[in-house]
């Protein structure tokens, strides 16, 4: 991965505090893992941007290196990777994610 991207990557996890990288957008997610997440930070009434990966195959493709994590959606907080959809589901249902 050249610097370029990683800077871009870096500058877009950290362009707000809850970003989510997914298929499609908050209002019309493209898969149904996407839209459990949207559905989730939805119901916590969360202020959170969104990033179609299915735009941009630098950005699909990069990301999955950057963050070392294969799948999508992710979901990042303040930078920092949270997980996917399993690990979003998880920490909701526990209250940990609130």
């Amino acid at each position: 991965m050249d610097d370029s991207l990683k800077l871009r990557l870096k500058d877009l996890v950290e362009q707000d505090e809850i970003m989510l990288f997914m298929k499609g957008d908050k209002y019309v997610p493209q898969c149904g893992f996407s839209a459990t997440v949207v559905d989730i930070l939805n119901s916590l009434e969360a202020q959170y941007t969104t990033f179609d990966i299915l735009v941009d195959p630098d950005v699909r493709q990069g990301l999955k290196e950057f963050s070392n994590w294969p799948t999508y959606p992710q979901l990042y907080v303040k930078g920092e990777l949270v997980g996917g959809c399993d690990i979003v589901r998880e920490m909701y249902e526990s209250g940990e994610l609130e």
